[in-house]
């Protein structure tokens, strides 16, 4: 008896020199804490002061790019709508090509997991709508029906974030050539707003340009590869002008009106052109339940797309099933072999 009770005290002094040890301690604290809230939780408690917007670029930077997810974070519901248009020229403006893009995002309550409804159509009658209730995802082209889309994982957030992103990727198409300059304060949609005037800053100082690689050329590439990765390459911002409307309390843009042209040298690539772009972006119905329902009708998510099997059945072609002979398509059942001629013949 004695002798179990020692064994026993022995087992408590182990234990507790045990629990005693720093290392275990900082391991079990880390283990039984609580999970850490998701990144944009905590970009979206971070102040971003509307008044050195213009004085910090570093500021200016992080509301112009602001990802959608942390935009509901800090406003809750509201409703996007923007429209971007392009229009290419040649050099003497001739032959010019338009483009108009509108892409609208209805956000409800539930921050980042909230529920949200996005639509994108351009002028060529091309567009895409995705929408995530109650943690169900469904999409369609313009045209077409909802479907379910249970294992995309990340394509509506995905989408979400390039609805929203038309400040963010016009201001990296002008090279991050954005510059803001204060002109007081107004209101929008019943919130004080900091406003600046847009205009086409100095090219971005770097330090020591390091050799990067050759960029890579695919071979026989035709001819509309060449055109755009000259563009992208030799593209030169000439003039930007504009409005920008930040929220006082959340540091959010409300409000975009953006024009800008962008130049390709006549020297870098044999087709000069010139690319105008126009952007219209505004927050309304900030704070209101869109009440988001999922769409009545919708396909269920598949497996695999039946496309070319439903082409064979239209067409009265019968599937090839497994243990099918996989002879000459056409040769008739049964059919006898044709005889070998005879030698010599």
């Amino acid at each position: 008896m004695r002798s179990l009770t020692k064994s026993a005290a022995l087992a408590l002094v182990l234990a507790a020199t045990g629990c005693s040890d720093p290392v275990d301690k900082a391991a079990k604290a880390r283990i039984f804490s609580p999970e850490d809230p998701p990144k944009v939780v905590a970009s979206a408690k971070e102040k971003l002061p509307p008044e050195d917007v213009a004085d910090n670029p570093q500021v200016s930077r992080r509301i112009l790019g602001m990802d959608a997810a942390e935009v509901t974070e800090r406003l809750g519901p509201h409703f996007f709508q923007s429209t971007l248009s392009y229009e290419w020229a040649g050099p003497n403006g001739n032959n010019p090509v338009k483009l108009t893009e509108t892409r609208s995002f209805r956000a409800g309550p539930g921050g980042v997991n909230g529920d949200f409804h996005g639509v994108l159509e351009n002028s060529r009658d091309q567009g895409l709508e995705v929408m995530r209730v109650k943690g169900q995802v469904f999409a369609r082209n313009r045209y077409g029906p909802y479907r379910q889309r249970l294992r995309d994982r990340g394509m509506a957030e995905r989408t979400r974030t390039e609805l929203t992103g038309a400040i963010r990727d016009f201001d990296s198409l002008f090279q991050g050539r954005i510059k803001l300059t204060p002109a007081g304060t107004v209101t929008h949609e019943g919130r004080t707003a900091w406003k600046y005037n847009v205009s086409l800053g100095a090219p971005q100082e770097g330090g020591t340009p390091k050799k990067m690689p050759a960029a890579f050329t695919p071979k026989n590439a035709d001819e509309t590869t060449k055109r755009r990765a000259n563009f992208f390459t030799h593209r030169l911002p000439r003039s930007l002008e504009g409005e920008v409307l930040v929220d006082s309390a959340t540091s959010v843009v409300l409000k975009a009106r953006l024009d800008g042209r962008i130049g390709v040298p006549q020297e870098k690539t044999p087709e000069a052109a010139e690319l105008r772009m126009t952007l219209e972006s505004s927050l309304t119905d900030i704070g209101k339940d869109p009440a988001l329902q999922p769409p009545q009708d919708f396909l269920p998510d598949a497996d695999k797309p039946q496309g070319i099997a439903d082409a064979l059945d239209h067409f009265g072609i019968p599937r090839t099933k497994a243990g099918d002979s996989t002879g000459t398509p056409g040769a008739a059942a049964g059919a006898p072999e044709p005889e070998d001629e005879a030698e010599g013949n």
